[in-house]
């Protein structure tokens, strides 16, 4: 039988990497490094330079495989992921059949935490409800964005018996939720914060863990600027952006 590990590597600093994730690491045959272009090649970079560090026997594989291109501007969002999760899977179905033997042991390295907008856990579902026997899998967790932006701000994501909820910039448009005071937005490709107009302070964090590391924080209204500056810019320069931020709505005044 052939076993795939799901291996959270944390988000960007080596020493984001976890014991568990080490000792996954060194069971490995097989890595499938997914290349999403030129443009994230830091991406596949700091994953070859995580098992240069960590594995002790470098008899290892790095196989690459290639992402399809997803639609991101369709009307029909759900539709237009579903379709490109189907796509997905039967390019990493088809690696895996050819890469991996019987007996091996394969893995994904998944950027911050597997349970986190990621949809790798999705996509092996999707082959092992094809082919059930193909491969078992097991999921090693990893110090998401989200963590590590609140111990870089050096805060606490949730405030005394209120909620939290994280979310992604699409669903940030219309406001903040009215039952929530802290949200947590990820992938936010449109500087969904500048539509807020509630009174909230932002602790924002851009390209966590990494040498381009980038961190905001005071009240939106007046930080605003500088974080749609600095957003712009880095888009420029590396092609993409990768923040995570906390909104967190102003206590009312009694």
């Amino acid at each position: 039988m052939r076993k795939v590990f799901v291996i959270g590597i944390g988000a960007g600093d080596p020493d984001y990497v976890t014991i568990q994730a080490i000792n996954a690491l060194n069971q490995v045959d097989v890595f499938f490094v997914i290349d999403k272009g030129a443009a994230k090649a830091d991406l596949v970079r700091i994953r070859t330079d995580i098992c240069e560090r960590y594995i002790r026997d470098p008899s290892y594989r790095l196989v690459e495989v290639r992402d399809p291109e997803r639609d991101r501007a369709a009307p029909a969002y759900a539709a237009a992921v579903a379709a490109w999760r189907t796509r997905r899977a039967g390019i990493y179905r088809s690696a895996i059949n050819t890469e991996l033997r019987d007996g091996e042991c394969g893995a994904f390295l998944v950027w911050g935490d597997p349970a986190l907008y990621d949809g790798t856990l999705a996509m092996l579902e999707q082959i092992l409800t094809a082919t059930p026997d193909a491969f078992e899998y097991e999921v090693i967790p990893g110090i998401s964005s989200v963590q590590a932006l609140a111990a870089r701000h050096k805060i606490s994501l949730n405030q005394v018996g209120k909620p939290l909820q994280i979310t992604s910039g699409r669903h940030v448009t219309e406001g903040l939720p009215t039952d929530i005071d802290d949200l947590i937005v990820m992938l936010d490709a449109n500087d969904a914060f500048s539509r807020i107009t509630d009174e909230v302070d932002i602790y924002w964090g851009a390209y966590l863990g990494t040498v381009d590391e980038v961190l905001m924080s005071g009240s939106l209204r007046e930080v605003m600027g500088d974080i749609k500056r600095v957003r712009a810019q880095k888009k420029a320069e590396k092609g993409w952006i990768m923040d995570t931020y906390l909104l967190r709505r102003k206590p009312q005044a009694s």
